[in-house]
């Protein structure tokens, strides 16, 4: 899992994110290891590719992408620079149910 969530809304809509590791584009060895994740998470960063996200509806999917697009931002901006992020419990109260 990467090290977020910086923000309450990071938690509610992206909740945690799995790194995948990379696989060449087409590598079918990816397929299975994508699958067991997706049952368990909406929202993956496959290696050297980018963000998957899925939702309910687009929209949901659309604000889960937006919220995770600006906590990396945040990231990278604040890297060197004391931060507090959530802590786990905080973040937990507010994921939303798993898929």
């Amino acid at each position: 899992m990467l090290p977020f969530p910086l923000t309450a809304y990071y938690a509610m809509f992206v909740s945690t994110l799995p790194l995948l590791p990379y696989h060449a584009p087409g590598d079918s060895s990816l397929e299975p290891l994508a699958e067991r994740t997706a049952r368990t998470h909406h929202a993956v960063l496959l290696a050297n590719h980018g963000p998957v996200i899925a939702g309910a509806s687009l929209q949901a999917a659309v604000d889960a992408i937006e919220e995770l697009e600006e906590t990396a931002k945040l990231h990278l901006l604040l890297r060197g620079h004391t931060t507090r992020p959530l802590t786990p419990e905080q973040a937990a109260a507010l994921a939303p149910a798993s898929p």
